[in-house]
């Protein structure tokens, strides 16, 4: 029965709290290393923002580019139908149809002959004053 005293004694064991010393170097091994983490992330972010931009800019430019064919397909269109609708054969089908028109017959029509200016008389020729 002993055995089972030894059990219920109460041992008092005090620790004492252990203060620690500062390591300065261990700290500035830390904060260097802090440092650098960030820059590296920074970095990092840089880069990954510099990346994203240029994708951006390069979706743009081919957006641009779709409108920029898109705008030179409706130019084409409508330079067509400039040249359509200047045609001479359209015009005389409109002056007739819808103006009442008629073409001119071959006697109503007058040739008219454009004169040639002479050439100017020699020096000697002009009057002087």
């Amino acid at each position: 029965m002993s055995g089972e005293f030894e059990y219920a004694i109460r041992k008092d064991v005090r620790n004492n709290p252990i203060v620690r010393e500062v390591d300065r170097e261990r700290h500035r091994d830390l904060w260097r290393s802090v440092a650098v983490g960030v820059f590296l992330v920074a970095v990092l972010l840089f880069s990954a923002w510099q990346h994203f931009e240029l994708l951006r800019h390069g979706y743009r430019i081919e957006q641009m580019e779709k409108e920029r064919a898109a705008e030179a397909e409706i130019n084409r269109h409508l330079r067509l139908e400039i040249e359509t609708l200047r045609s001479p054969a359209r015009i005389e089908r409109l002056a007739t149809d819808r103006l009442g028109m008629v073409s001119p017959a071959a006697e109503d029509a007058s040739v008219i002959e454009r004169v040639t200016p002479t050439a100017p008389p020699p020096r000697s020729v002009v009057a002087r004053r």
